[in-house]
Order: structure tokens, then C-alpha cells, then sequence
């Protein structure tokens, strides 16, 4: 839904521009709706859409119809983005068009320098969790390595001589391709690919 004033005559002005959201059509923006109204709000941008990523039809239309000078008001934080990946995405598209944003619930104005800092410090919390993700993740791969259960496509290094004496036991026999695995301490794929790779059966 779309409400628009942007023109007053034939002279372009600034324009207040509001973006109002609710996850499902059973909720209601009327809270948002009235809280945003203080602001003169020219143009309302509504949608009743999840936020779980960007790919929204108002907020698409909204990023494209602002224009230098115009400021974006929203009720609070979630309701442009649900993560502070999109949030800090959304935020940079609206910057480098030289637009301001306002969010009522976290009294934050990007055209002052205290809304500024607060987004460097969102950017700055933002990248200390994706550093801190990345590195669990690798200490996850070291785990699983250490472990003999890392899926990385390497195939886990086995003692020569043990996969000797386990082979030996197969070819008589003794031992299955299943337990032959097991007993290597191998999952069946990578025992599959060890085999291919030395050229055995």
C-alpha cells in the first residue's frame, strides 16, 4: 500500500517517507501507523510480509522512490530488517542516495552525529559476530579433524600398516566393506574413495 505526496505544485520537495511492517495478515499496523504520524509522514509505505530477508515489494519501492534529501521513519529496528546484515545493507542503500533514517524506538536519527556513531557501532557488533562465527567454525573443523570426522572432501590419514592388516582381513573375507570401514574408523564414502585412490577393490 502506497500513500503519496511528494510534490506540492509543480516544486519538488523533501520528503517524509514512513515504512510500516507486520509479519502476517492477522497482525495490525495501526500501533506503527499512529506512533509514525508525528512525523508528517508525505509518503507510507506498508506491507504485511515477513523481514526474514530483503526480497520485499514496499521496501523495494520505497528503496527506489527515495531521493536525496528524503528521511525514512520506522517504528523500530525489526521492522526494516530482521537481521543486522540486511539492516546495515538497507541503511547504506538509503546512505549513499543521501537519505536520513529515523527509527522512533531506538531514538536514532542518521543525520546527527550520535545517530551516526550508533550505526558505526551496529557495523562494528555486526562484524564481531561474523568474526566470532568464522571462528568457531574453524575450531569446529579442528575438532572434527582431530576427531577423524571432518567432511571437507580430505580423506582422514590411516596408518599404512593398519589399513594393511584390515585390508587383508577383507580380502579373505573375514571382513565386509561395512566393517572394513569400521574397523579403519572411516565412514563407507571415504573408505570408497581411499580404495579408488590406491586402486584396490
Amino acid at each position: 500500500m502506497e500513500i503519496n505526496s511528494r510534490t506540492k505544485g509543480q516544486v519538488k520537495v523533501m520528503a517524509n517517507i514512513a515504512y510500516v511492517r507486520v509479519s502476517t495478515v492477522e497482525q495490525n499496523e495501526a500501533r506503527q501507523l499512529e506512533a509514525l504520524k508525528k512525523h508528517n509522514i508525505d509518503k507510507w509505505f506498508c506491507e504485511k510480509v515477513s523481514g526474514k530477508d530483503m526480497n520485499r515489494p514496499q521496501l523495494q519501492a520505497m528503496l527506489d522512490y527515495v531521493r536525496e534529501g528524503d528521511t525514512v521513519y520506522i517504528h523500530d529496528f525489526s521492522r526494516l530488517a530482521r537481521s543486522t546484515k540486511d539492516l546495515l545493507a538497507i541503511v547504506e542503500q538509503l546512505q549513499d542516495k543521501g537519505v536520513h533514517l529515523v527509527s522512533n524506538k531506538e531514538n536514532l536519527d542518521t543525520s546527527t552525529p550520535t545517530g551516526k556513531l550508533m550505526l558505526t557501532m551496529i557495523a562494528a557488533i555486526n562484524e564481531f559476530e561474523r568474526a566470532n562465527l568464522l571462528e568457531r567454525q574453524r575450531e569446529g573443523i579442528q575438532s572434527a579433524k582431530e576427531n577423524g570426522k571432518y567432511k571437507g572432501g580430505q580423506v582422514k590419514r590411516i596408518d599404512e600398516k593398519t589399513f594393511t592388516a584390515a585390508y587383508e582381513r577383507y580380502k579373505s573375507r573375514e571382513l565386509n566393506k561395512t566393517q572394513l570401514a569400521a574397523e579403519l574408523k572411516i565412514s563407507r564414502p571415504t573408505l570408497d574413495k581411499l580404495l579408488k585412490d590406491k586402486g584396490l577393490k
